[in-house]
């Protein structure tokens, strides 16, 4: 196939797999947003906690490459996770427990599913981050709606649009004017170009809750915490990035048409949900 070939069936193969990303959010972003808005509390709890399941299958799929016992166990430690901040995360004694006897599984699973010695410790560690990373992130998401009272719906919409309207931005500004690379060994496709759009794009949701779905959030907050969380949502990203990369896979699953896996689409949010209840506890 000459150089040329390529090229074309690379840009025929762009338009589709943009295609099949519209055709998903089309059908997806109503379908979540009338379960935020009008859904019960528990049925947003039981969608996030399914959510928390693939995602954790997904994570320690890569991290424990054909152990399926300490897959299984990954994903109990993670929704564990979510469990204990859900309905004890404001009791600062669970919160402590759960820190400190984390860790201790994470050992007692390697020493039980020893596996290869070179990379056991790597295993061990994985098995502390991922029920932090996946089910605390998640857990937040959930918590924004039951702890920000009226307007718990409005913060976690605001998370979805930081992370939403960044990828987005980031997208069209990368495709249209991107030249310099952002971080290639981690994420070759990423452009600086692409990474202002993303701001942009994050700083415009932002905005948009200020005067239209959050109206309680000030037009300063909305412009700083686009810019914050905009940027430490793209962090989040390069990070799951750099995760794939390492262990050698391009997507972290393949449940959503057109955007790959579940830590594919909640990558970027996992940060914007935890920064957007870190400011719902603290600086509302």
């Amino acid at each position: 196939m000459s150089a040329g070939e390529t090229k074309e069936g690379e840009q025929k193969k762009a338009p589709s797999n943009l295609v099949m990303r519209l055709l998903t959010a089309v059908v997806a972003a109503p379908l979540i947003l009338l379960l935020l808005y009008l859904g019960p509390m528990w049925a947003w709890y039981a969608f996030i906690a399914a959510a928390t399941a693939v995602g954790a299958i997904e994570l320690f799929a890569m991290t424990h490459e054909g152990d399926r016992v300490a897959q299984v166990a990954g994903v109990l430690f993670c929704e564990a996770v979510l469990g204990v901040l859900y309905w004890f995360g404001l009791d600062v004694r669970a919160v402590v427990a759960l820190v400190v006897l984390l860790p201790i599984a994470a050992q007692l699973l390697a020493l039980w599913r020893l596996g290869s010695m070179e990379t056991a410790a790597l295993r061990m560690m994985a098995t502390v981050f991922g029920p932090i990373y996946v089910g605390g992130g998640m857990a937040c998401i959930v918590l924004l709606k039951r702890d920000g009272g009226a307007d718990g719906p409005g913060f976690v919409l605001l998370s979805l649009m930081l992370s939403w309207l960044s990828d987005t931005g980031a997208y069209f500004a990368g495709r249209f004017f991107g030249k310099r690379k952002l971080y290639a060994a981690v994420s070759p496709k990423k452009t600086v170009e692409g990474s202002f759009g993303g701001l942009a794009g994050s700083v415009g949701g932002a905005l948009l809750g200020s005067f239209f779905y959050l109206r309680s959030l000030p037009v300063s907050h909305a412009v700083a915490f686009g810019l914050i969380a905009g940027f430490l949502g793209q962090l989040g990203d390069l990070g799951e990035s750099l995760l794939k990369r390492s262990v050698g896979v391009k997507d972290s699953g393949g449940i959503v048409p057109g955007h790959g896996g579940i830590l594919d689409r909640v990558d970027a949010l996992l940060v914007t949900a935890t920064l957007s209840y870190l400011y719902v506890l603290f600086a509302r």
